[in-house]
């Protein structure tokens, strides 16, 4: 067998970093490459499905669960960056400066970072229904809230408040893909899901924009905070549980896919404690994926929160052209997500790592070319800004699925919580840190890390990279000689 030839090969060597992974990082390359063909990008379940109406069932809830976390992630979106979107006013009409935003952002992303760690280990117990929903709800409230205050003090204390809340949209929504789609196609749905940061961030800038200009920055966080709520009902009627829990088969053996089944059956009946360390906590792949993480959000945040304030004052655009640049970025990183998780299952059998290099040579490229190209046109900015979109978002969709694939079946919601974590450490340093940056050297300053962090990047990736091309040509061999 594949496994046992890998484990006789290995044996008498040193361990590598693939060596001490745990056993499902190493059988998901055994199986995956001969899975490159024969598996196709479907969502139809095979022929000998159990029953038609479980057939039926999980076709209807399948479709309802996505469009639920979907437009319940949209507005979670929507509701986290609606500060960014009046940030100029902000420092115009009230006095606050760089460093009050910058402060502000800190606080948000390390609790949120923290939110989505916590969150995610709870909501791998929790009816992610309830979840979700009461978490948006609550971060609608804050928004409104926001929109009534007018000191520094309050907004700080306000947006910390809303970190926390937003932490409870992302570990429901990974424990829901985790569950309803299958490994061979997972790419594809998650991909899909995860434009809902882009759908998000392409229709608020516009739509704050102009409730700020016409009524005040006030109606744009009570916009914001009125839509959350709305979204907020919809999710109690569109979401449901995991499949086993409304009777049904697991998605792993509804669709036949063998990926998907040695991923069920890896550490099965272990106590949650024990899945807690061996598949999260010791996981030196999670380790690796949240270092890269950090980088990634601090490339990705840096721009979305800090890339229409660089266009008014270094190009001089009016708020609504700087706002729409914005929602270009997010423009591209939809379409980047779509190319990102459809390209790794179909090109690469399921493997993220080969798709993440490529797109993370496209942020280094892309970031050094919104600093270094001459040519200063808006329209030439806008084409930077949907490169960038596009490629930072393939990253950070890759990373956070990576994660959850390559720990517990059980740990979905905790193992994206964990590398999630990392993250906004990384989104933090987004915040006062490079405020503080830009403050001393200005915005060459400002390029110069990001073009850092975006070379870095390539060099975390390419230990996995190794790793993977040795695990897939093993199995490679050994299939040609049975």
């Amino acid at each position: 067998m594949i496994s046992q030839s890998i484990k006789n090969k290995h044996s008498n060597n040193s361990k590598s970093f693939f060596d001490s992974a745990p056993v499902f990082f190493k059988k998901r390359y055994q199986v995956s490459y001969s899975s490159m063909v024969s598996d196709k990008l479907t969502s139809e379940p095979p022929c000998n499905a159990e029953s038609d109406a479980i057939n039926r069932k999980y076709r209807y809830w399948r479709l309802h669960v996505f469009i639920g976390i979907y437009v319940g992630y949209t507005a979670f979106y929507i509701t986290r960056k609606s500060l960014t979107y009046i940030t100029p006013v902000l420092i115009q009409d009230l006095g606050l400066d760089k460093t009050d935003i910058g402060l502000i952002g800190t606080l948000f992303y390390f609790t949120y970072g923290t939110s989505k760690f916590i969150s995610g280990i709870i909501s791998d117990r929790s009816n992610p229904r309830y979840f979700m929903a009461a978490g948006l709800f609550l971060t609608g409230v804050i928004n409104i809230l926001f929109g009534l205050s007018t000191s520094f003090w309050a907004f700080a204390s306000l947006w910390t408040v809303n970190a926390f809340f937003q932490g409870w949209g992302w570990p429901p929504c990974s424990k829901i893909l985790a569950n309803w789609f299958s490994r061979t196609e997972r790419g594809f749905w998650w991909g899909l899901w995860n434009t809902a940061h882009n759908l998000g961030g392409a229709i608020a800038p516009v739509a704050l924009s102009f409730f700020v200009v016409t009524l005040g920055w006030q109606f744009g966080m009570y916009a914001a905070g009125i839509f959350a709520l709305v979204v907020s009902l919809i999710l109690l009627v569109e979401l449901r549980d995991i499949p086993s829990r409304m009777g049904l088969p697991s998605v792993g053996r509804w669709r036949n896919d063998q990926l998907e089944i040695a991923h069920e059956q890896e550490g099965k009946g272990l106590p949650l404690k024990a899945i807690f360390f061996k598949y999260v906590i010791s996981n030196r792949y999670l380790w690796l994926l949240a270092l890269c993480y950090i980088l990634v959000y601090v490339v990705r945040i840096a721009i979305s929160d800090w890339g229409n304030l660089y266009l008014t004052e270094v190009h001089n655009c009016s708020l609504t052209r700087a706002n729409s640049a914005l929602s270009v970025l997010e423009i591209g990183g939809f379409m980047g997500c779509l190319v990102a998780g459809w390209g790794s299952d179909w090109w690469f059998g399921g493997n993220r790592t080969p798709m993440n290099t490529i797109f993370s040579i496209g942020v280094l490229l892309s970031v050094a070319g919104l600093w270094l190209i001459p040519v200063s046109g808006y329209f030439v900015q806008l084409m930077l800004f949907f490169l960038i979109g596009f490629f930072v978002y393939g990253p950070q969709m890759l990373i956070g699925m990576a994660a959850v694939e390559y720990s517990h079946k059980e740990a979905a919601g905790a193992a994206s919580g964990f590398v999630s974590l990392f993250a906004y450490f990384g989104a933090a340093m987004a915040g006062l840190p490079l405020a503080f940056v830009m403050e001393s050297f200005g915005w060459d300053g400002f390029f110069i890390t990001l073009s850092t962090c975006s070379f870095l990047i390539l060099m975390i990736l390419l230990p996995l990279l190794r790793s993977e091309k040795a695990s897939i040509r093993e199995g490679f061999d050994q299939k040609k000689l049975r």
